[in-house]
Protein backbone atom coordinates (compact mmCIF):
# COMPACT_ATOMS: atom_id res chain seq x y z
CA UNK A 1 0.00 0.00 0.00
CA UNK A 2 1.30 3.38 -0.70
CA UNK A 3 0.94 5.88 2.26
CA UNK A 4 0.67 10.01 0.56
CA UNK A 5 1.39 12.40 2.78
CA UNK A 6 -0.86 15.77 2.44
CA UNK A 7 0.96 18.51 1.29
CA UNK A 8 -0.40 20.87 3.99
CA UNK A 9 0.04 18.36 7.63
CA UNK A 10 0.88 15.23 8.37
CA UNK A 11 0.76 15.57 11.88
CA UNK A 12 -0.37 12.64 14.24
CA UNK A 13 -2.64 12.76 16.48
CA UNK A 14 -2.07 13.48 20.46
CA UNK A 15 -4.07 11.98 23.36
CA UNK A 16 -5.45 14.55 25.50
CA UNK A 17 -6.94 14.87 28.57
CA UNK A 18 -10.50 16.78 29.60
CA UNK A 19 -9.02 18.61 32.67
CA UNK A 20 -12.25 21.00 32.73
CA UNK A 21 -15.79 21.03 31.88
CA UNK A 22 -18.26 23.82 32.39
CA UNK A 23 -21.53 25.31 30.60
CA UNK A 24 -20.36 28.73 29.33
CA UNK A 25 -23.82 29.70 28.09
CA UNK A 26 -27.31 27.39 28.29
CA UNK A 27 -26.37 25.82 25.24
CA UNK A 28 -22.69 26.08 25.56
CA UNK A 29 -19.88 23.67 27.12
CA UNK A 30 -16.59 24.77 27.30
CA UNK A 31 -13.31 22.32 27.47
CA UNK A 32 -9.87 22.56 28.48
CA UNK A 33 -7.49 20.08 27.23
CA UNK A 34 -3.96 18.93 28.77
CA UNK A 35 -1.48 16.38 28.25
CA UNK A 36 -1.75 13.88 30.80
CA UNK A 37 2.00 14.26 31.23
CA UNK A 38 1.91 18.05 31.53
CA UNK A 39 3.56 18.53 28.55
CA UNK A 40 3.69 21.64 26.23
CA UNK A 41 1.10 21.79 23.37
CA UNK A 42 2.26 22.94 19.49
CA UNK A 43 1.66 26.91 19.30
CA UNK A 44 -1.19 28.49 17.45
CA UNK A 45 -2.58 31.21 15.86
CA UNK A 46 -5.89 32.98 15.78
CA UNK A 47 -8.16 31.58 14.18
CA UNK A 48 -6.92 27.96 14.37
CA UNK A 49 -8.71 24.95 15.23
CA UNK A 50 -8.38 21.12 16.06
CA UNK A 51 -9.87 18.09 15.41
CA UNK A 52 -11.26 16.08 18.21
CA UNK A 53 -11.68 12.04 18.05
CA UNK A 54 -14.25 10.92 20.68
CA UNK A 55 -14.27 7.81 22.29
CA UNK A 56 -17.04 6.70 20.51
CA UNK A 57 -15.00 7.42 17.71
CA UNK A 58 -16.51 10.44 16.26
CA UNK A 59 -14.18 13.13 14.97
CA UNK A 60 -15.45 16.70 14.83
CA UNK A 61 -13.35 20.32 14.27
CA UNK A 62 -13.55 22.80 17.05
CA UNK A 63 -12.02 26.43 16.99
CA UNK A 64 -9.55 27.16 19.95
CA UNK A 65 -10.43 29.93 21.65
CA UNK A 66 -8.40 30.54 24.79
CA UNK A 67 -5.01 31.91 25.45
CA UNK A 68 -2.57 30.92 23.06
CA UNK A 69 0.11 32.24 25.84
CA UNK A 70 -0.70 29.36 27.52
CA UNK A 71 1.28 26.78 26.24
CA UNK A 72 -0.08 23.84 28.07
CA UNK A 73 -3.40 23.93 27.57
CA UNK A 74 -6.20 24.19 24.60
CA UNK A 75 -10.37 25.68 25.28
CA UNK A 76 -12.53 24.63 23.02
CA UNK A 77 -16.39 25.33 23.22
CA UNK A 78 -19.31 23.14 21.93
CA UNK A 79 -23.11 24.13 20.99
CA UNK A 80 -25.40 21.58 21.92
CA UNK A 81 -26.62 20.64 18.93
CA UNK A 82 -29.66 18.34 19.40
CA UNK A 83 -30.64 17.92 15.96
CA UNK A 84 -27.19 17.16 14.53
CA UNK A 85 -25.04 13.88 14.12
CA UNK A 86 -24.05 12.98 17.42
CA UNK A 87 -20.69 14.84 18.43
CA UNK A 88 -22.17 17.37 20.84
CA UNK A 89 -24.66 15.44 22.10
CA UNK A 90 -21.83 13.08 23.31
CA UNK A 91 -19.79 16.36 24.16
CA UNK A 92 -22.45 17.46 26.45
CA UNK A 93 -24.07 14.14 28.04
CA UNK A 94 -21.60 11.54 28.66
CA UNK A 95 -18.17 13.08 28.16
CA UNK A 96 -16.49 13.05 31.22
CA UNK A 97 -13.59 15.38 32.89
CA UNK A 98 -10.16 13.02 33.14
CA UNK A 99 -11.86 11.32 30.10
CA UNK A 100 -8.96 11.18 26.99
CA UNK A 101 -9.75 12.08 23.54
CA UNK A 102 -7.20 12.22 20.51
CA UNK A 103 -6.58 15.28 18.64
CA UNK A 104 -5.03 16.36 15.35
CA UNK A 105 -3.95 19.75 14.29
CA UNK A 106 -4.16 22.74 15.05
CA UNK A 107 -4.80 23.80 11.53
CA UNK A 108 -5.53 27.36 10.24
CA UNK A 109 -8.03 28.34 7.71
CA UNK A 110 -9.22 31.51 9.01
CA UNK A 111 -6.03 33.23 9.52
CA UNK A 112 -5.65 36.57 11.12
CA UNK A 113 -3.96 39.32 8.72
CA UNK A 114 -2.12 42.50 9.45
CA UNK A 115 -4.56 45.46 9.14
CA UNK A 116 -4.73 48.82 11.04
CA UNK A 117 -8.53 47.70 11.79
CA UNK A 118 -10.61 45.50 12.02
CA UNK A 119 -14.46 44.65 12.05
CA UNK A 120 -15.39 41.33 14.02
CA UNK A 121 -18.79 39.79 13.37
CA UNK A 122 -19.87 37.05 15.41
CA UNK A 123 -22.82 34.71 16.01
CA UNK A 124 -23.75 32.28 18.17
CA UNK A 125 -21.01 30.08 18.27
CA UNK A 126 -18.76 31.74 16.25
CA UNK A 127 -17.20 34.17 18.66
CA UNK A 128 -15.06 31.23 19.55
CA UNK A 129 -12.66 31.92 16.77
CA UNK A 130 -13.02 35.85 17.29
CA UNK A 131 -11.82 35.51 21.01
CA UNK A 132 -8.12 34.63 20.60
CA UNK A 133 -8.33 37.44 17.34
CA UNK A 134 -9.78 40.48 19.50
CA UNK A 135 -7.00 39.49 22.09
CA UNK A 136 -4.33 39.46 19.46
CA UNK A 137 -5.43 42.54 18.02
CA UNK A 138 -5.74 44.28 21.27
CA UNK A 139 -2.27 43.35 22.47
CA UNK A 140 -0.82 44.62 18.52
CA UNK A 141 -3.08 48.23 19.36
CA UNK A 142 -5.06 47.60 15.89
CA UNK A 143 -8.18 49.66 16.08
CA UNK A 144 -10.93 46.99 16.49
CA UNK A 145 -14.77 46.31 17.01
CA UNK A 146 -17.17 43.45 17.53
CA UNK A 147 -20.52 42.46 17.37
CA UNK A 148 -22.18 39.51 19.23
CA UNK A 149 -24.93 38.26 18.13
CA UNK A 150 -27.33 35.69 19.30
CA UNK A 151 -30.88 34.84 20.39
CA UNK A 152 -30.60 35.89 24.25
CA UNK A 153 -28.06 37.05 26.79
CA UNK A 154 -28.14 32.83 28.45
CA UNK A 155 -27.77 31.52 25.01
CA UNK A 156 -24.40 33.54 24.34
CA UNK A 157 -21.18 32.23 25.13
CA UNK A 158 -18.35 34.29 27.17
CA UNK A 159 -20.39 37.38 27.74
CA UNK A 160 -18.35 38.82 30.62
CA UNK A 161 -15.15 37.86 28.68
CA UNK A 162 -16.16 39.96 25.53
CA UNK A 163 -17.41 43.03 28.04
CA UNK A 164 -14.14 43.26 29.66
CA UNK A 165 -13.27 45.49 26.75
CA UNK A 166 -15.81 47.95 27.31
CA UNK A 167 -17.28 49.93 24.10
CA UNK A 168 -15.49 48.47 21.71
CA UNK A 169 -18.16 45.36 21.85
CA UNK A 170 -21.45 45.81 20.75
CA UNK A 171 -23.69 42.80 22.20
CA UNK A 172 -26.89 42.60 20.37
CA UNK A 173 -29.63 39.79 21.53
CA UNK A 174 -32.32 39.49 19.00
CA UNK A 175 -34.57 39.36 22.37
CA UNK A 176 -33.81 42.57 23.30
CA UNK A 177 -32.55 44.50 20.28
CA UNK A 178 -34.57 43.03 17.31
CA UNK A 179 -32.87 42.26 14.34
CA UNK A 180 -29.87 43.91 13.60
CA UNK A 181 -29.11 46.24 10.69
CA UNK A 182 -25.29 44.62 9.38
CA UNK A 183 -25.13 47.62 7.34
CA UNK A 184 -25.00 50.11 10.00
CA UNK A 185 -22.04 48.28 11.84
CA UNK A 186 -20.03 47.14 8.36
CA UNK A 187 -20.32 50.71 6.58
CA UNK A 188 -18.27 50.72 3.42
CA UNK A 189 -15.41 48.98 2.06
CA UNK A 190 -12.38 50.80 3.44
CA UNK A 191 -8.27 49.51 2.12
CA UNK A 192 -7.65 49.43 6.07
CA UNK A 193 -9.74 47.73 7.46
CA UNK A 194 -10.21 43.64 7.29
CA UNK A 195 -13.90 42.29 8.16
CA UNK A 196 -13.79 38.92 10.04
CA UNK A 197 -17.34 37.00 10.50
CA UNK A 198 -18.67 33.72 12.03
CA UNK A 199 -21.77 32.44 12.85
CA UNK A 200 -24.94 30.87 11.05
CA UNK A 201 -25.06 30.29 7.63
CA UNK A 202 -27.82 33.45 7.62
CA UNK A 203 -25.23 35.72 8.95
CA UNK A 204 -22.70 34.52 6.42
CA UNK A 205 -24.97 35.26 3.46
CA UNK A 206 -26.14 38.32 5.01
CA UNK A 207 -22.78 39.58 5.17
CA UNK A 208 -21.75 38.58 1.68
CA UNK A 209 -24.37 39.88 0.77
CA UNK A 210 -24.03 43.49 1.80
CA UNK A 211 -20.15 42.93 0.63
CA UNK A 212 -20.87 41.60 -2.65
CA UNK A 213 -18.17 43.82 -4.74
CA UNK A 214 -15.48 44.47 -2.63
CA UNK A 215 -12.00 43.99 -3.63
CA UNK A 216 -10.64 40.70 -2.55
CA UNK A 217 -8.91 39.99 1.04
CA UNK A 218 -11.00 42.61 2.61
CA UNK A 219 -13.73 40.03 4.23
CA UNK A 220 -12.86 36.93 5.83
CA UNK A 221 -15.80 33.91 6.59
CA UNK A 222 -15.45 30.63 8.31
CA UNK A 223 -18.33 28.73 8.00
CA UNK A 224 -18.80 25.38 10.52
CA UNK A 225 -21.44 24.18 8.23
CA UNK A 226 -20.76 23.38 4.13
CA UNK A 227 -21.79 25.36 2.03
CA UNK A 228 -24.28 24.80 -0.48
CA UNK A 229 -23.00 24.01 -3.86
CA UNK A 230 -24.27 23.32 -7.72
CA UNK A 231 -23.46 21.14 -10.15
CA UNK A 232 -19.91 19.49 -10.14
CA UNK A 233 -18.33 21.75 -13.52
CA UNK A 234 -17.72 17.91 -15.26
CA UNK A 235 -20.47 14.60 -15.11
CA UNK A 236 -17.67 12.92 -17.03
CA UNK A 237 -14.77 10.50 -15.30
CA UNK A 238 -11.22 12.42 -15.36
CA UNK A 239 -7.06 11.22 -14.51
CA UNK A 240 -5.88 12.14 -10.91
CA UNK A 241 -1.71 11.59 -11.14
CA UNK A 242 0.04 11.38 -8.13
CA UNK A 243 3.17 12.64 -9.15
CA UNK A 244 5.45 11.46 -6.32
CA UNK A 245 3.78 7.58 -6.46
CA UNK A 246 3.89 7.69 -10.24
CA UNK A 247 0.24 6.35 -9.91
CA UNK A 248 -2.69 7.33 -11.65
CA UNK A 249 -6.00 6.99 -10.44
CA UNK A 250 -9.21 7.13 -12.96
CA UNK A 251 -12.34 9.21 -10.68
CA UNK A 252 -15.65 8.36 -12.42
CA UNK A 253 -18.47 10.81 -11.61
CA UNK A 254 -20.40 9.01 -8.40
CA UNK A 255 -17.06 8.75 -6.27
CA UNK A 256 -15.26 11.57 -4.57
CA UNK A 257 -11.21 12.25 -5.62
CA UNK A 258 -10.65 11.12 -1.63
CA UNK A 259 -12.26 8.06 -1.94
CA UNK A 260 -11.15 7.35 -5.23
CA UNK A 261 -7.44 7.54 -3.71
CA UNK A 262 -8.06 5.34 -0.59
CA UNK A 263 -10.04 2.64 -3.00
CA UNK A 264 -6.50 2.77 -5.01
CA UNK A 265 -4.41 2.43 -1.26
CA UNK A 266 -3.14 5.83 -1.24
CA UNK A 267 -3.72 7.18 2.48
CA UNK A 268 -4.88 11.09 2.63
CA UNK A 269 -5.87 12.57 5.94
CA UNK A 270 -8.94 13.98 6.43
CA UNK A 271 -11.38 14.44 9.05
CA UNK A 272 -14.58 16.46 7.95
CA UNK A 273 -15.42 14.96 4.34
CA UNK A 274 -17.51 18.49 3.66
CA UNK A 275 -14.80 20.78 3.00
CA UNK A 276 -15.14 22.77 5.62
CA UNK A 277 -11.84 21.43 8.52
CA UNK A 278 -9.58 21.97 5.77
CA UNK A 279 -7.16 18.58 6.92
CA UNK A 280 -7.61 16.88 3.46
CA UNK A 281 -6.02 19.70 1.59
CA UNK A 282 -3.23 19.11 -1.30
CA UNK A 283 -1.08 20.82 -3.71
CA UNK A 284 -2.21 20.72 -7.44
CA UNK A 285 0.95 20.51 -9.71
CA UNK A 286 -1.31 20.78 -13.22
CA UNK A 287 -4.64 20.93 -14.09
CA UNK A 288 -7.82 23.08 -12.94
CA UNK A 289 -9.50 22.00 -9.75
CA UNK A 290 -13.56 22.19 -9.77
CA UNK A 291 -13.28 23.95 -6.23
CA UNK A 292 -16.55 23.27 -4.01
CA UNK A 293 -15.23 23.47 -0.62
CA UNK A 294 -16.22 26.19 1.83
CA UNK A 295 -12.74 27.48 3.16
CA UNK A 296 -10.80 29.31 0.09
CA UNK A 297 -11.42 32.57 -1.45
CA UNK A 298 -11.65 33.71 -4.75
CA UNK A 299 -8.14 34.21 -4.93
CA UNK A 300 -6.74 31.04 -3.65
CA UNK A 301 -9.47 29.62 -6.23
CA UNK A 302 -8.62 31.53 -8.92
CA UNK A 303 -4.32 31.01 -8.05
CA UNK A 304 -5.56 26.72 -8.42
CA UNK A 305 -2.68 26.01 -6.31
CA UNK A 306 -4.37 23.76 -3.80
CA UNK A 307 -7.77 22.06 -3.19
CA UNK A 308 -9.63 19.39 -0.97
CA UNK A 309 -9.95 16.52 -2.66
CA UNK A 310 -13.20 15.53 0.12
CA UNK A 311 -15.42 17.61 -2.10
CA UNK A 312 -13.86 19.43 -4.82
CA UNK A 313 -13.31 17.91 -8.67
CA UNK A 314 -11.88 18.44 -11.60
CA UNK A 315 -12.76 20.98 -14.74
CA UNK A 316 -9.93 19.28 -16.80
CA UNK A 317 -9.59 16.35 -17.86
CA UNK A 318 -6.57 15.43 -16.11
CA UNK A 319 -5.04 16.82 -12.38
CA UNK A 320 -1.75 16.25 -11.37
CA UNK A 321 -1.50 16.32 -7.26
CA UNK A 322 1.61 16.41 -5.06
CA UNK A 323 0.95 13.12 -3.85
Amino acid sequence: MFTGKNSAADESQVKLTVTAKSMVSNDVVALTLAHPDGRRLPDWTPGSHVDVVLPSGISRQYSLCGDRWDAHSYRIAVLHEREGRGGSAYIHEELAEGTLVALGGPRNNFRLVPSEKYLFIAGGIGITPMLPMIQQADILGADWKLLYLGRSRSTMAFLDEVSAYGDRVSVMPKDESGPYQLKDFIGDAAADTKVYVCGPQRLLTAVEHHCAGWPVGLLRLEHFAAKTQGSPARDTAFEVALARAGLSVTVSPEVSILDALQNAGVNVLTSCREGTCGTCEVTVLAGEPDHRDSILDDADRAAGHCMFPCVSRSCSDRLVLDL
